[in-house]
């Protein structure tokens, strides 16, 4: 997308976030197009998930007010001392590219948030969808210096890092599935995609993706799996900025103890977690399916399956878990 088509896009959604009328001719002279060239963008904010209408006389108008991230907010209910700068943009591809774009600027616990990705991903190259204001996209850097192999459980993590933050939100039955999802009841409420950048035996740049329902029409979006929100048990008055708060604090407390011991402090704590605990599941592993019981994880993360066989471990990367 080009720098001006951004710009004017993330400048319309701010416009419009307060839920009022405004009228194509005075947001054409703001922001020095024609009407028609504002019709058009704001018709590909609509194909992008915006709730927009128009009226004629009136202007256009959101179905309902959206309170945007704000990274000065999210920044302010975060208690701990901060381990990372917070970034917000509008309109972008995906916050796990705009991070890999940044390799010369980034740190350490660096955050970006979005409220609208053009081109966002979810595992094995799906696209992630999500509706404008009712979703909750971001990515955060870190580098491990040990390289590769001490990363291993990484998405586990993140899972046991979400799934805290969703406790102190008042969500206290999300769950989690091996080896990148949260789950809430039985359907997908949140998503992690791990992006590794480095060689052997040289420190490894990770980005780690999330994805999150907050109020996602079960029925509006078709995401190739049961999915819910987190409103279905809080209600629709949720704000992201509280949400965003409690997943960085969380994930900046907890990966600089990962980063030193691994994963095997937190193997005990991701099993209490595990929707599928002891559950007969098939595991997809290219074009294999392979039929057990779930028996857990071991200190790396590699998911346990019991099988007539005995048990097999088996690690993340192209591997996903459904039910038997």
């Amino acid at each position: 997308m080009k720098p001006k088509a951004r710009e004017v896009r993330q400048t319309l959604l701010c416009t419009l976030a307060d839920g009022e009328f405004h009228s194509g001719e005075t947001l054409a002279q703001t922001l020095g197009l024609s009407r028609t060239a504002i019709a058009g963008h704001i018709s590909q904010l609509t194909d992008w998930g915006l709730d927009v209408f128009k009226v004629k006389g009136k202007g256009y108008k959101l179905n309902r007010p959206l309170i945007l991230l704000d990274e000065q907010t999210i920044g302010q209910q975060i208690t701990m001392p901060h381990k990372g700068n917070i970034r917000v943009a509008q309109v972008i591809e995906s916050t796990n590219t705009e991070l890999k774009d940044a390799a010369s600027k980034r740190a350490n616990g660096d955050v970006i948030l979005a409220e609208i990705q053009t081109a966002g991903r979810g595992r094995h190259g799906r696209q992630w969808l999500a509706p404008v204001g009712g979703s909750l996209t971001m990515s955060m850097y870190w580098r491990f210096n040990d390289g590769y192999q001490s990363m291993a459980g990484l998405s586990l993590l993140v899972g046991i890092a979400v799934c805290q933050a969703l406790k102190q939100c008042g969500l206290d039955e999300a769950r989690l599935k091996w080896p990148n999802d949260v789950y809430l009841y039985g359907k997908k409420l949140a998503g992690v995609l791990i992006e590794v950048e480095g060689q052997l035996g040289a420190p490894a740049d990770s980005i780690i993706g999330i994805g999150l329902n907050v109020t996602v029409p079960e029925h509006e979006y078709d995401v190739g799996q049961p999915h819910i929100d987190m409103s279905h048990e809080l209600g629709p008055d949720l704000n992201r900025n509280d949400i965003a708060a409690r997943i960085i604090e969380q994930l900046w407390e907890l990966l600089p103890a990962f980063t030193q011991h691994g994963f095997e402090p937190y193997v005990a704590t991701w099993q209490e977690l595990d929707w599928f605990a002891d559950r007969t599941v098939v595991i997809k592993a290219g074009n294999k399916r392979i039929s057990g019981v779930n028996r857990g994880i071991d200190a790396s993360g590699a998911l346990l399956l019991e099988t007539s066989d005995g048990i097999t471990r088996f690690h993340g990367g192209e591997v996903s878990l459904r039910a038997g």
